[in-house]
């Protein structure tokens, strides 16, 4: 008992230590969203004086500033970009992660550990690489260039994810389809992915978080104003409007609705997707 009682304020510190760690974690992601609401529904004036507080006359002006603008086809381009690029990759990321996971074959350990080494890549040291291609190519200032790269960038991760799930997947099921006579397509189509909602799910809000606020390769490949994304015209703001900060925070906050609806949705399936995998037969 002297033992157990010796070791409890230890342990009340360390429970305190981890609530205060995640007190700060939560500060850290509510503040930013708190000044973006705020922020969008002030005055340039009212923001300058009292930045922190909430609005005392709540005003619409920054959103129609905002939307007034390019905002609808920067908006529709952002659509475009992350639909594609994101329904490509979790499509190729499934059929790979299974060939990984169920076929076997010469060097296969060896080729996914070079695709696990290339997501420590920065994006920033392919960026001129990838330019000249598309200059060759004639694709600068198109979607097609920007999904591709997209898509190359995401899919080492993708693979990686689903490659685990696939493998804890019960090889009593996948024996069971063979002997029923299924092939290796219909076996994925039919068992394999239907067993893979939460980490296909998971993928999905990943990525979709990822392509929709990059902007470092959207800036540098869509050149021309037409093609422009959400991220790429945003920024463009504060030279239109002189740094208007509710038109910019009205600007962003519209551009997160999507993710914080797909995260919405998604969230029951978010925790079961990045725990998938980590116990064999689960």
């Amino acid at each position: 008992m002297s033992r157990g009682f010796r070791k409890t304020p230890i342990a009340k510190v360390g429970v305190t230590v981890r609530q205060l760690i995640l007190i700060l974690f939560a500060a850290m992601a509510i503040v930013p969203g708190y000044l973006m609401i705020t922020a969008s529904l002030k005055s340039q004036e009212e923001f300058l004086a009292h930045p922190w507080s909430l609005p005392l006359h709540p005003s619409l002006e920054g959103y129609k500033a905002a939307w007034n603008d390019q905002f609808p086809r920067w908006f529709t381009n952002s659509l475009i970009v992350t639909s594609g690029s994101v329904g490509l990759t979790v499509a190729i990321a499934a059929m790979a992660a299974w060939g990984f996971a169920h076929w076997t074959w010469r060097g296969r350990e060896s080729v996914l550990g070079v695709l696990v080494s290339l997501m420590v890549v920065p994006p920033v040291v392919l960026l001129i690489p990838l330019f000249q291609f598309g200059a060759k190519l004639g694709w600068i200032s198109t979607f097609r260039i920007l999904i591709m790269v997209y898509v190359g960038l995401m899919l080492p991760f993708s693979i990686y994810l689903l490659t685990n799930f696939f493998r804890a997947i019960p090889t009593s099921i996948i024996e069971a389809a063979e002997i029923d006579g299924a092939s290796d397509i219909r076996t994925f189509r039919s068992i394999v992915l239907p067993l893979s909602g939460p980490p296909l799910i998971t993928l999905t809000v990943v990525n979709l978080l990822w392509a929709w606020n990059e902007l470092l390769l959207a800036l540098v490949f869509l050149q021309s104003d037409e093609k422009k994304t959400l991220m790429v015209g945003i920024t463009g703001f504060q030279n239109r409007y002189s740094l208007s900060i509710p038109t910019i925070m009205a600007g962003m906050t519209i551009a997160t609705l999507p993710l914080l609806i797909a995260y919405i949705f998604g969230q029951r399936y978010f925790v079961a997707g990045l725990t998938s995998g980590a116990v064999k037969g689960e």
